[in-house]
């Protein structure tokens, strides 16, 4: 059978088990979960007999084929497969002996500490499923864990919690009820967000030509577009914002005394010190040497 990158991923996983003592315990949405164990069977047979466990225990099947018993039911067990034994559930695993079963898993308790429901009840709810398909994003996180925990380096733990914190957030997904899952869709005004990065794009670029086509490419929009909505939300347009940012930048740099007005205005987007001048001026009500020389302040 040829597996999915995303399972062929899983397969070479096999440092997996190297997780153990690199990542302990994570916080996930404010809630703690302590991780016990991590392991990965390779594709032979194999089986273990009934047990039990007081943690979660989560299994992702990568190849093969084999059952999973629990309590008195058997789910058959096959590539994507994503099966969960919670604690108390007593329960088994056999590979098949034609076609090995392949698997990595992880053990973990967690205590919510609340009763409502959420993504949380995948694992709390004692009548949830125990049998998914819903496989997710848990093949490239084990991955990534894996691949993390094979060569640790600088800022390891971050990461390592980081994806940890994701898997057991995953992981209960894959088995919560759908209405436990739904929220309430997120209607968000994208408007002053689109103008926010026209607005830094223009902070940023300040000492360089910059035209609306400039501007507008870079939130994707038309000229006329962007031009519109940028008005809309500020009350002015583009070109006169930049006008005043360039303006307002440069009452700044004239006061650094080792700059001359030259720089100041170059600094400013500005090619020549007469324009800037005379837009200072229009401005401010005094040249760009008076200003300097007044040190900023305005006397009466």
């Amino acid at each position: 059978m040829t597996l999915s990158p995303m399972l062929s991923g899983v397969a070479a996983a096999d440092r997996f088990v190297d997780l153990a003592g690199l990542l302990e315990s994570c916080e996930v949405d404010g809630f703690r979960a302590d991780f016990l164990s991590w392991g990965h069977y390779r594709p032979e047979y194999w089986r273990n007999y009934w047990h039990t466990h007081s943690f979660h225990e989560v299994c992702l099947a990568y190849s093969g084929e084999g059952r999973f018993n629990n309590g008195t039911v058997q789910y058959d067990v096959t590539p994507g497969s994503v099966f969960l034994a919670r604690p108390g559930d007593v329960h088994e695993i056999e590979s098949s002996r034609t076609s090995p079963l392949g698997i990595a898993f992880w053990g973990f308790t967690f205590r919510p500490g609340s009763d409502e429901r959420g993504w949380w009840s995948g694992l709390t709810r004692a009548d949830g499923p125990v049998m998914s398909a819903r496989s997710g994003s848990l093949p490239a996180l084990i991955t990534g864990l894996a691949a993390e925990a094979a060569a640790p380096v600088s800022g390891y733990s971050t990461v390592l919690g980081a994806l940890g914190a994701t898997l057991v957030l995953e992981t209960a997904r894959a088995f919560a009820l759908d209405e436990d899952l739904a929220v309430e869709p997120v209607r968000r005004d994208r408007g002053p967000l689109v103008v926010e990065a026209m607005q830094r794009h223009l902070r940023d670029n300040l000492s360089r030509p910059i035209t609306v086509r400039d501007v507008a490419a870079v939130v994707h929009l038309s000229e006329r577009h962007a031009e519109r909505l940028f008005t809309q939300q500020t009350g002015a347009s583009i070109m006169s914002t930049l006008r005043r940012l360039r303006l307002e930048l440069s009452a700044q740099l004239l006061l650094d005394h080792t700059l001359s007005i030259t720089d100041v205005a170059r600094a400013c987007g500005y090619s020549d010190v007469r324009p800037f001048s005379t837009a200072f001026k229009r401005k401010y009500g005094r040249t760009p040497g008076d200003h300097r020389r007044a040190g900023g302040t305005e006397f009466i």
